[in-house]
């Protein structure tokens, strides 16, 4: 006679879920959690099981004043912080040594997200200037990788972001870019002006000694040595380097934890 298998109990279902999301350094799809509980345990579990869990833990840490929430994005789970402790946590971390992500390369990397798979005469097309140097940028953070060929005359190299794109920016998938509309309504909005101000203000300020400077190519000829470096309708070469998501207005925790407010912290 076979004997079932072991039914979990919630509670601790639910502080290992907790336990595994805050253990790892990268975002843990339901699926892995459940399989890594059921191979300890010898229960049979679910994505839906460990959905369930993390509804149960938000609503401990809203009922418990926590300063933390179980989110989604990067594909999986992670553990982060709500927007209201920010400041503090931002200032912890203020001598972070963080490598900004220029213009060009945030602009390199707008087209990709929006167009992929896009080729590299397409994104040199969108922006106006040639984009080898922020692609091989981009490649080296892994924000973007290669995704086959295009079956185009001479069958260019197709450009797509990759996870490590979704992570850093906090998106759970490519369906949570903003759509156009939503950036022109973010772009009205005065809190994000406001935002915009505080971020130019740290970025024209002084550099402290021995702070990381801006992103500057190697001299050869590559986009950002032209004239036109920033793109159509810029002024000329780029002056301003905008931060990334984990330089402002969140910083990630040591063991690649981070320390980032989602979209929903109620």
């Amino acid at each position: 006679m076979e004997t079932a298998p072991p039914r979990y109990a919630a509670d601790t279902f639910d502080q290992a879920v907790e336990a595994l999301v805050f253990a790892s350094d990268v975002p843990l799809r339901p699926e892995d959690v459940a399989r890594v509980y059921d191979e300890v345990t010898g229960a049979e579990t679910s994505g839906a099981d460990v959905e369930a869990a993390v509804e149960r833990l938000n609503a401990a840490y809203r009922e418990g004043g926590r300063a933390v929430r179980v989110r989604r994005w990067g594909g999986g789970l992670r553990l982060a912080t709500v927007s209201t402790v920010a400041p503090f946590v931002r200032a912890l971390f203020a001598d972070r040594d963080v490598r900004r992500l220029s213009r060009s390369l945030l602009e390199t990397l707008a087209v990709i997200a929006y167009k992929q798979p896009v080729t590299k005469p397409e994104v040199d097309h969108v922006r106006g200037v040639s984009s080898d140097y922020a692609l091989r940028q981009l490649l080296e953070r892994d924000l973007v990788e290669i995704a086959g060929r295009s079956d185009s005359v001479g069958r260019p190299l197709l450009y797509a972001t990759t996870n490590a794109f979704l992570d850093q920016f906090g998106l759970d998938g490519l369906g949570a870019l903003p759509t156009p509309r939503e950036v022109n309504e973010i772009l009205g909005d005065p809190a994000f002006n406001r935002e915009r101000a505080r971020l130019l203000a740290e970025l024209t300020a002084p550099p402290a000694s021995g702070a990381p400077g801006r992103d500057e190519p190697d001299a050869g000829g590559s986009e950002e040595n032209g004239p036109d470096a920033a793109g159509p309708g810029t002024g000329g070469a780029e002056t301003d380097d905008l931060p990334d998501a984990h330089s402002a207005p969140h910083h990630p925790a040591p063991g690649g934890r981070p320390a980032r407010g989602g979209p929903d912290d109620e």
